[in-house]
């Protein structure tokens, strides 16, 4: 049986907020769900599991982050909303905190979609 959205979303905060990406993408996802980032992040768009992978791998390998807060998921229908907020570095830059919304759609008990807003 399909998981509901907020089962869904409890598990994808706790992996969220230990940056667990891969175990969210392998029991969350499905196998077609895509990726959007604001217009300021390249690949702007990921479609696939593969792909959302490469686009994670390429952030991570440059930013340091050193805590990560994960607010409770906040459901409307088949829809997850959570803050992230990041204590981060860019190579050469200041240590920062970083805070961004991020959107989630659930279909059939997997995540089909993922938008996350910041400025």
């Amino acid at each position: 049986m399909a998981m509901t959205t907020k089962q869904v979303a409890d598990k994808l905060q706790d992996y969220c907020a230990k940056g667990k990406w891969q175990q969210a993408w392998n029991e969350l996802y499905a196998a077609d769900a895509w990726s959007e980032e604001p217009y300021t992040v390249t690949p702007r768009t990921a479609r696939g599991l593969k792909e959302m992978a490469k686009k994670s791998e390429a952030w991570t390998s440059q930013a340091k982050v050193f805590g990560r807060k994960v607010s409770k998921p906040l459901i409307a229908g088949d829809w997850i909303t959570m803050k992230m907020e990041l204590d981060m570095q860019w190579p050469g830059g200041p240590r920062t905190k970083a805070s961004e919304l991020c959107v989630y759609k659930v279909n059939n008990g997997k995540i089909v979609s993922e938008q996350f807003f910041y400025g």
